[in-house]
């Protein structure tokens, strides 16, 4: 059976760009957009692809709590979560936390009290942490410091808070779970290079956001693939890279607080 995927965010630039990667490997996707009038872009990503694509209209800004978030997993029956939806800096600090953090909380913690969902793919950023990753440099850590509490201080607090919730409550599931955190540096719509940095990284630099589709989609399919993955462009062929972190067991949540994520994240 092929597996069903639930995409939520399903207009987002990155978004459109897994769509008809996930439908080449004949996997059933269903795609979230708040919009009808996006459906029929959506739906030509099906073209000539193998798998099946529908499109659920459901505005996440509506998503205020766990039981509107399970209901829709009720509706659309996934194996695999995809969050790649955000306020995108429109709405304000509010709808940052609304979406980013708290719609986000909602559906990861729906997702892990559903003994059918087995994967959860986050799309994250590079500077979603609390500490220093071991392997950066002092220039990394200042970059990283000036972003989170200078710039983005909002973003950086909602995507934190959800990328520790998924990781706390995956490690209360289980082994038998696959929670995976992609966390790529700054996007840029540049066309797909199919050569990254991938692991642990810098904390500076770009990447093309069709290569983060494509290393999303990889990391989904992967049977092995759990744990906080820092993405760059780079030389190392997408495949290859994927692989490898893999086969390594590579997870950038080193140097991260665990058990101080499990104490604020309680099993619901």
């Amino acid at each position: 059976m092929s597996p069903r995927i639930l995409l939520l965010g399903g207009h987002g630039k990155v978004s459109l760009l897994m769509t008809p990667q996930l439908l080449a490997r004949s996997w059933h996707v269903t795609s979230v957009i708040r919009d009808p009038q996006q459906s029929e872009e959506i739906l030509s990503k099906g073209n000539n692809e193998p798998g099946k694509i529908d499109v659920l209209v459901r505005s996440l800004d509506d998503v205020k709590n766990l039981q509107q978030a399970q209901s829709i997993l009720d509706e659309t029956k996934p194996e695999y979560v995809v969050w790649s939806a955000g306020a995108g800096g429109k709405g304000g600090s509010a709808r940052t936390y609304a979406i980013d953090r708290d719609a986000a909380r909602h559906f990861i913690t729906a997702a892990l009290a559903t003994p059918s969902i087995t994967k959860f793919l986050m799309i994250s950023y590079i500077g979603s942490r609390r500490s220093r990753a071991p392997w950066w440099t002092d220039d990394d850590w200042a970059s990283v410091q000036k972003v989170n509490r200078e710039v983005l201080p909002h973003y950086f607090a909602a995507k934190l808070d959800a990328d520790e919730c998924l990781t706390a409550l995956s490690q209360r599931r289980g082994a038998g779970f696959q929670a995976i955190i992609l966390r790529p540096g700054s996007l840029t719509d540049d066309a797909a290079t199919g050569k990254v940095t991938l692991g642990k990284t810098g904390a500076r630099g770009n990447v093309t956001r069709a290569d983060v589709a494509d290393v999303s989609v990889r990391l989904l399919a992967s049977g092995e693939a759990r744990g906080w993955y820092d993405l760059l462009e780079g030389e190392e062929e997408v495949g290859n890279a994927v692989d490898r972190v893999v086969k390594e067991q590579i997870d950038c949540m080193e140097g991260e607080d665990v058990e101080s994520m499990l104490s604020r994240y309680p099993a619901p």
